[in-house]
Order: C-alpha cells, then sequence, then structure tokens
C-alpha cells in the first residue's frame, strides 16, 4: 500500500487497487445487544429527544462519554490544562418563536388566517431580530429560485425582490423531466432548501417560502412541520442577513395553488414553465402576506464529543467517524399528543454504532494512524457540529485521511447490498465498494438520488472543506424479501417516522444487518489507517480544487 508521487489518474488508479483484496477483520464482530441497548438508553423519553442546549444534550453527551471511556477511547476533544477534553464547545446561536404567531394571506379581496404547522410552516428567523412586523408584502413566484451563472440560469431575471416575499419550488429544474442543465433526476446543491434560502438572502428578499410537494422534496408535510416549527440554531456569524432572510418557511401545495388561482394564475403551468433557461418571476396580483411574532434569541454552547486512538507510525494522520447524537427535541404533538421526537434510528442508532466501532478498534491491535470517534451536535439544525469542526478543526484536516459518516442504521436485517447517500467522484467510494465485495456483499447507487441526500447529513460538511466523506449504510435489497421488502420498509420509515414522535426504540429490531454493515466500516478505516494511501476526489468534482490546495502536507 505504498504510494508515490503519481499523477492524478495514476493516484485513482492506485487508490481503487489498493482495496482490490482487502485484508478482512475476521475476528471482529459487533453485539447486537449492545447495540440495541445504546440506541435504546439514547432514543428512551428521559433524553427528551436529544435536542441541542436542553436536558437531553447533557444526558446525551454524558452517556455518550461514559461508553467512549469504557469503550477504552480517549479525549480527543478542547485543549485544557490537563491535556485535552472529551468534548469540543460549538457556540451557536438558538432561535425560537415567542407567543402567538399571526400570518395572514390576502387573495382575491379576502383575507385568510393561516395556523402555523397547518398551512405554513415558519422558522424562526436567524438574523437576530426580536420581531417581525411585515404588513401586505407582495407575493412573487420565483420558479426554482436558482442562480447559475455556469449553468446560463437565472430564476431572477428583472425582479427586484426588496420588501417582497418569493414562493419557490423546491429541488432542482431537472426533477419533473429528469433531464437538463441540472444533471437529471439527481439533485444537486441548487435543489435544497438551504441554498434557496442563501439565495434568498443574497437578493434581498423580506422572506422565501418552498411551496412542498412530498415527491420533490422526499418527505411528507408532517416532517416539514415538525423540523421547522419548533427552536432552529445557527452558527455565530458576524453578519446572518448574508445568508438569511428574515422570513423563511414553507406552504403547504394545496394553499399554494389556490393563492395561484385567486392571482388568475395556473401553478402547474407556471411550474413547467419554470424548467426551462426563459423563465421569469411572476407577480401573484393582488396577493400580500403580513405576519407578526416575537423571537426569542439566545446565544448557547452545543458540544461534540470526540474519542481518539493514537496511530503507532502516523499518530498526525486520522481517519474519523462521525454520527449526530442530537434529534429534534420536544415539539409539536402528533394526533397521539406524543411531543417527544426520540430519533431512535435518526440517530441514537448511527451513535450505538460509533460507540461500538470505537470498542473494537481500542481492543484491536493499535493502527499505524490515528482514528477518531466523533458523535457531533445540531445535525438537525442544519449539520451545525460537523460544520464547526470542519471550519475550526481539532486537528489539521490536510492530514485527515477521510470522514465516514452513519446516519440510520439498519433495523430490519441484513441486506445482500450497500449503498451511500448521494454517489461521489471519490476514491474513498471505491474503497468502500472493494471492501463490501470482499464480505459478499454488492454495491447499489443511491435508489433516491433526486432527494440530495448526499447534502443532507455531516460527511457534506467535510466534503465542502475538501475532505474526502461519505455516508453508507445497507442497501434496500434485503436477504428477507429482496428489493420489495427494503423498497417498503424504507418508504414506511420515510412516511410513518421519520422526524416524527413514531421514531421509537422497537426491542424486536433485527440489528444483524447494522452489525455487518460496521464490519465493513470497521475494515475500510483499519485499511486507511494502516496504509499510505490518502483518498482522492476525482476529476470533476466540485470538491477537488480545495482538496488540492493542502497536497504539500500529504506525503
Amino acid at each position: 500500500m505504498k504510494q508515490l508521487l503519481l499523477g492524478a489518474a495514476a493516484v485513482c488508479a492506485l487508490a481503487t487497487a489498493a482495496f482490490a483484496a482487502p485484508v478482512l477483520s475476521g475476528d471482529v464482530t459487533f453485539d447486537t445487544a449492545r447495540l440495541s441497548e445504546h440506541i435504546k438508553v439514547l432514543s428512551s423519553d428521559a433524553f427528551e429527544g436529544r435536542g441541542p442546549a436542553t436536558p437531553g444534550e447533557v444526558k446525551s453527551v454524558a452517556y455518550i462519554t461514559k461508553e467512549f471511556k469504557a469503550a477504552g477511547l480517549q479525549p480527543g476533544g478542547d485543549k485544557t490544562k490537563a491535556g485535552r477534553a472529551w468534548t469540543q464547545n460549538v457556540p451557536l446561536e438558538e432561535f425560537q418563536i415567542k407567543g402567538p404567531m399571526a400570518f395572514t394571506v390576502k387573495a382575491g379581496g379576502k383575507a385568510q388566517a393561516w395556523k402555523q404547522g397547518e398551512e405554513i410552516a415558519v422558522r424562526a428567523p436567524e438574523t437576530g431580530v426580536a420581531k417581525i412586523d411585515v404588513k401586505d408584502a407582495p407575493v412573487v413566484f420565483v420558479g426554482y429560485g436558482v442562480k447559475a451563472p455556469e449553468r446560463h440560469w437565472d430564476d431572477f431575471k428583472g425582479v427586484d425582490l426588496h420588501g417582497k416575499i418569493a414562493l419557490v419550488l423546491v429541488n432542482d429544474p431537472d426533477f419533473e423531466t429528469g433531464k437538463g442543465d441540472f444533471g437529471g433526476k439527481a439533485m444537486t446543491y441548487y435543489g435544497r432548501w438551504t441554498y434557496k434560502y442563501e439565495e434568498a438572502a443574497r437578493q434581498g428578499a423580506i422572506g422565501f417560502i418552498v411551496i412542498h410537494e412530498t415527491a420533490p422534496a422526499s418527505y411528507g408535510w408532517n416532517t416539514v412541520k415538525n423540523s421547522n416549527t419548533n427552536a432552529v440554531f445557527d452558527i455565530i456569524r458576524k453578519d446572518p442577513a448574508k445568508v438569511h432572510a428574515p422570513i423563511e418557511a414553507w406552504i403547504q401545495h394545496d394553499p399554494t395553488v389556490a393563492l395561484f388561482k385567486a392571482a388568475g394564475l395556473d401553478f402547474e403551468a407556471l411550474k413547467k414553465e419554470a424548467q426551462t433557461r426563459a423563465f421569469k418571476p411572476v407577480t401573484l396580483k393582488g396577493v400580500t402576506i403580513s405576519t407578526a411574532f416575537a423571537v426569542d434569541v439566545r446565544k448557547v454552547v452545543s458540544h461534540n464529543v470526540v474519542g481518539i486512538l493514537p496511530g503507532t507510525k502516523h499518530p498526525g494522520e486520522r481517519i474519523i467517524y462521525t454520527a449526530h447524537w442530537d434529534h429534534l427535541g420536544v415539539g409539536m404533538p402528533d394526533a397521539k399528543g406524543d411531543r417527544i421526537y426520540n430519533g431512535a434510528v435518526d440517530n441514537a442508532s448511527g451513535v450505538s454504532g460509533l460507540i461500538e466501532l470505537g470498542r473494537a478498534f481500542a481492543h484491536a491491535p493499535r493502527t499505524e494512524r490515528t482514528v477518531q470517534f466523533m458523535a457531533v451536535t445540531a445535525e438537525e439544525k442544519g449539520l451545525l457540529g460537523s460544520e464547526y469542526y470542519a471550519t475550526n478543526p481539532l486537528y489539521p484536516l490536510a492530514t485527515t485521511v477521510a470522514d465516514i459518516n452513519m446516519d440510520g442504521a439498519a433495523v430490519d436485517g441484513p441486506a445482500k447490498d450497500i449503498s451511500t447517500s448521494g454517489d461521489a467522484g471519490l476514491t474513498l467510494q471505491d474503497d468502500l465498494i472493494a471492501v463490501a465485495k470482499a464480505h459478499g456483499r454488492s454495491f447499489t447507487p443511491d435508489s433516491r438520488p433526486e432527494a440530495g441526500g448526499f447534502f443532507r447529513s455531516d460527511h457534506f460538511s467535510f466534503a465542502k472543506q475538501g475532505l474526502p466523506a461519505l455516508s453508507f449504510g445497507s442497501g434496500e435489497d434485503m436477504v428477507k424479501g429482496g428489493v420489495a421488502a427494503g423498497k417498503a420498509a424504507s418508504e414506511a420509515y420515510t412516511r410513518d417516522r421519520y422526524h416524527q414522535p413514531g421514531d421509537e426504540f422497537d426491542p424486536n429490531w433485527d440489528l444483524s444487518g447494522m452489525a455487518q454493515d460496521l464490519t465493513i466500516a470497521f475494515d475500510l478505516g483499519r485499511e486507511l489507517a494502516n496504509s499510505r494511501e490518502w483518498p482522492q476526489w476525482k476529476a470533476g468534482s466540485e470538491f477537488k480544487a480545495t482538496r488540492d490546495k493542502t497536497a504539500a502536507a500529504r506525503k
């Protein structure tokens, strides 16, 4: 596994070849009873949904720290006088709508009061203001809200959005047709609602409201409502207005259609126009929005939990395993009155795997490179814990080898295949596929690239800084029931449990598939940690140039 100074193509070839016949652990197994117990504890009502900056965080951080210690890890967090702490402080701002919220829509000469969580889901503003008071703001439809000069695309032609609220479609212009300037069905970052809010700020809009449709969003209204009507967080920014508009919200599909109709417009026809480069913004004549509410703003400190096993030969080089410990906390009640969002699969399961991976490495022969295990905060609030680490790393990213992220484990038994959250031009993915093959598992590309999975978990924070990173887990080809069973399980989870109180621990889960996935994660990390390989972004990747800037630090 020696690596010489080679050209980019040769480096990629070597990286792939290095894992052509990986050495399997053989004697490393993962105890499903341990895995189950971690999930049970972390997703119990006592942890109150593991919201950042809540008593649930205190309990979560304490539990993970205790288990990291028991597993045999060493603290790898912030520097202290005594060495290293178990945590990295993550300073954040918390924003929450305080008291009643008024939201009124005028259309066709009639005024309607909309309720939070029903027609509309308004996020607490992240601009630092103490109050929002907007009166009769005009409404403009801006298609997919994309400004991409490199693709000769501009949805904002000739419009001044200052003092106005824009309605914007979710996903890319290619979603409906599956072909076009944005890569077809697979979502680009332009399709993510996070990008759309960023663009709203750049355009000077007083607000951006994303139109919810289940297929392009990849989840139903309940998920939108539950994710956006509780406390929101952000990293502390010098000028938050540069990335956030005062009003950020989602609207249900049917009320949207009604607004268009009241303005004499056809929603479906305009949506088709928005899929073309010729689209121009359209004002909804006679439609205005008024809203008023107070905002509670406070600075908080959340925590990433960090455990390490120093390398024997190259301790300054490291492989990072990540999983987010947080979930949605306590929020709007479901039909049964349950307000605790336990987050058993998302992502108590990932943290459980992280702890047990740490135990496996601690009880195996020490690797040449350092292995780091990090439970990150505030993923559900915008990948904030991982973003903070990636932009304020405890150890240099230039000499970090890769991030392997776990977000939602297999709880329905073993699968014949593995898959990743989005497909990246990345030799690390080739390495993963080689290790999986050695375990008798095939690779299936992301079955829903239109959902934008690559941008929705913590590996993306690292990728943006150039670090090779991916999230992986079981595919949908189940040992029992095949693809049909896997798809049915995935669809049921998204419909009934994802970001809902129903994501609760089930003692009847079959975690044997999770255990098998962890052996692949272990072997992938161990191979990297005992090699001189540096995974690479392939030619054409948007992250390659950033990584290449630090190439001299890697030998």
